[in-house]
């Protein structure tokens, strides 16, 4: 009978909940552009800046080291689900692994986007412009410049507007297709992941 042992770590477990709960929150919130989307946001990218930070000085089942496998070694490791012995891996299997790098990739790129969005429509975030002092002061200049602003906002707004939604839109079906992965690996394996990423303790 083989035993537990102890692999996800304490920090893993709180960043994974916490992202779960966090992403919830803005994607639900998007439309409503409100405080609780923004601050949904600046936590989802606290969160995945701790993640990759730990990814490298973290501990053994939470280093990206021990997780991201090669294609060969991830094909080798698809093939095997559809045989009777398939291979187990105590820390990331090589899809789960190249799973969070997917989603940490997505999830930057959506707040990324946001940010960038947030700064174009409301002038507020780290990526707002400082307002110029104009040398010459002239009502048509004045009028030209706000005109060409104006222009240049809207462009940029839907520019950043488009790639926010898509990268969100993107972050939730590779959601999905983690969460699909789990259940169908949990199956196959017999094990119960979710509780593992709870309890931090896996079949060894």
């Amino acid at each position: 009978m083989s035993s537990e042992v102890r692999v996800w770590d304490p920090l893993v477990r709180l960043f994974h909940w916490s992202l779960v709960l966090a992403f919830t929150i803005s994607y639900i919130s998007g439309e409503e552009e409100s405080s609780l989307h923004v601050y949904s946001g600046y936590t989802v990218l606290g969160l995945i800046s701790f993640r990759f930070v730990w990814g490298f000085i973290g501990t053994k089942y939470a280093r990206f080291s021990n997780s991201i496998y090669s294609r060969d070694t991830l094909i080798q490791y698809l093939k095997s689900l559809l045989t009777t012995q398939p291979e187990h891996y105590l820390g990331h299997n090589p899809a789960g692994g190249w799973m969070v790098i997917a989603l940490i990739l997505s999830l930057f790129l959506t707040t990324l986007s946001g940010l960038k969005l947030y700064a174009v429509e409301e002038g507020l975030g780290p990526f707002a412009s400082t307002p110029t002092v104009s040398l010459i002061s002239s009502a048509y200049a004045d009028d030209e410049h706000m005109a060409k602003t104006h222009s240049e906002d809207g462009f940029w707004s839907d520019f950043w507007e488009e790639i926010h939604e898509a990268a969100a839109n993107f972050t939730l079906l590779l959601v999905i297709i983690h969460i699909t992965g789990v259940l169908v690996s949990s199956l196959i394996h017999k094990e119960n992941l979710v509780k593992a990423m709870i309890n931090g303790r896996k079949r060894s």
